[in-house]
């Protein structure tokens, strides 16, 4: 009886948790989710760690410079606002990243590393764009305070620095458009291979018929 017993509880909890899970994949995003939301918070981290980085160094060399000549304070503050542009683009991302998951619905594995890629992709290109504005900003500043002819290659180089967190938001932007125009499911085509606990199924890709 007692055996009788525990297996009842055991098989009631279960039926519980099965249709807990049955009730959260129909009303709520499933474990794919993580990813996708992931892919918000890479996008917005990344890039506001190189939008801080970039600010930090190049307003160590501002400070440094602004004691000996104050004059060119406001030219030498071109790299701090190329570094806080890198920010914004980790914010548009996050943003096109969160509608386009909204409440999970209809929201499939492929869907979610699409997601994830985008937020790595213009958080890691904003963090190396940070990075690169940061170190030059901070010699560029400092040389030019020296010899003023060098402002000119200071800002062509802060603008190439700037111009790879541009690349990643304009891929990231590209990925976001694509996912949506992918015209194939997942489908199952053959039963499991043996009656055993580890077992092998087959599925394939078919493409699907537009109305």
């Amino acid at each position: 009886m007692c055996i009788r017993d525990s297996q009842r509880r055991v098989h009631g909890i279960l039926s519980m948790l099965l249709d807990t899970f049955v009730i959260a994949q129909t009303q709520q995003a499933g474990p794919e989710a993580f990813f996708g939301f992931f892919g918000v918070t890479a996008a917005l981290i990344f890039a506001n760690l190189g939008a801080a980085y970039g600010t930090a160094k190049s307003g160590i060399g501002i400070s440094s410079v602004g004691i000996c000549k104050p004059d060119i304070i406001m030219k030498s503050l071109i790299p701090v606002v190329m570094a806080g542009i890198l920010g914004i683009y980790g914010l548009i991302m996050s943003v096109i990243l969160i509608q386009k998951i909204q409440n999970g619905q209809n929201y499939s594995f492929r869907k979610a590393f699409s997601h994830f890629s985008q937020g790595l992709c213009c958080g890691l290109s904003s963090l190396g764009a940070g990075y690169a504005i940061g170190v030059a900003g901070d010699a560029g500043v400092r040389a030019n305070a020296r010899q003023p002819a060098i402002f000119v290659g200071m800002i062509l180089t802060l603008i190439f620095g700037e111009a790879i967190g541009l690349y990643g938001l304009i891929v990231s932007i590209i990925l976001a458009q694509q996912i949506d125009h992918f015209n194939l499911s997942l489908i199952h085509i053959s039963e499991p291979t043996r009656p055993e606990r580890i077992s092998y199924a087959v599925f394939c890709l078919k493409k699907k018929n537009n109305p």
